[in-house]
């Protein structure tokens, strides 16, 4: 899974899954934001699987 990142102006940092639409999450620093949208993904990924 592919995880764009980049920091916001005010500092904090925003991580993306391009191949989830709407699979976002902030975090304080980069690797807050990435394990934040890491662990969504995989709620996301399990809530779609049936």
């Amino acid at each position: 899974m592919k995880i764009d990142i980049e920091k916001e102006e005010d500092g904090r940092w925003i991580a993306e899954v391009s191949d989830l639409p709407g699979v976002l999450a902030y975090g304080k620093t980069r690797e807050d934001a990435i394990a934040n949208v890491k662990a969504l993904a995989l709620r996301v990924i399990q809530v779609v699987k049936p």
